[in-house]
């Protein structure tokens, strides 16, 4: 049923994977932890829980499967040797912790979404909606195994891979404005539509950072502009 091979998980072991459409668009992206030997812990954002429960269920069929739903709180821990699962989300080593609040300071929600724009990591609701491929989104090289079983959606994300290219990509632009562009703003080249943008944060410096797709021939050193301010690719 999802992108990733998590029968080839050990117990504790955890994977990124998708739960995708027939035609390859993401339903939700999931983070799968192996609790035991039938045992998985599907975490999903808290407002598709339910859909991702009725997509597994309606998908059972004869299969002796129990499908629920739990809650957990979670924690991004950093830099901690502590167990936890892997998170690689913004692009420093971390682990994540469920049920858990540890001591020590706490970074602000601006700060984390500044370090997950910062790691091109795409959010639901933001960068990933059904206009969305996973390639798009640079999902493919995280949570998608080209060797498992069969899944839904699997013949378009192989077809992409192994016979074309995503047509556009995230990129993290440094954009020279004073407000923060808005959501879906669009990124031009030479007055062109060329992209748009999905997520923005300010830096440590107070200079905005946004991220954008944008299509793939646009040179990365290409000045663009967003709202009218001139906007530059960081990477």
């Amino acid at each position: 049923m999802v992108s990733n091979d998590v029968a080839a998980l050990a117990s504790g072991e955890s994977c990124d994977a998708l739960l995708l459409t027939a035609k390859g668009r993401v339903i939700a992206p999931l983070r799968i932890v192996r609790r035991g030997a039938t045992d998985f812990l599907l975490l999903t954002e808290p407002d598709l829980g339910e859909r991702v429960q009725a997509e597994l269920r309606r998908f059972r069929l004869a299969a002796r499967a129990e499908i629920d739903t739990e809650e957990h709180s979670s924690v991004v821990v950093f830099g901690s040797d502590r167990d936890g699962i892997p998170n690689s989300d913004y692009g420093e080593r971390a682990i994540e912790l469920l049920d858990e609040v540890p001591e020590g300071e706490h970074m602000s929600e601006d700060r984390l979404e500044l370090l997950r724009i910062q790691a091109r990591t795409p959010r639901h609701g933001r960068e990933i909606d059904d206009r969305v491929l996973p390639a798009e989104a640079g999902l493919v090289e995280r949570a998608v195994s080209f060797t498992k079983g069969c899944y839904p959606g699997q013949e378009p994300i192989a077809r992409l891979h192994h016979r074309g290219h995503a047509n556009r990509g995230l990129r993290v632009l440094e954009v020279d404005a004073t407000e923060l562009p808005p959501y879906d703003a669009e990124v031009k080249l030479d007055d062109k539509p060329v992209g748009r943008v999905t997520s923005t944060a300010r830096n440590g410096e107070g200079k905005i950072v946004a991220l954008a797709y944008v299509r793939v021939e646009v040179p990365a050193d290409a000045l663009l502009t967003v709202e009218g301010a001139e906007a530059r690719s960081l990477h």
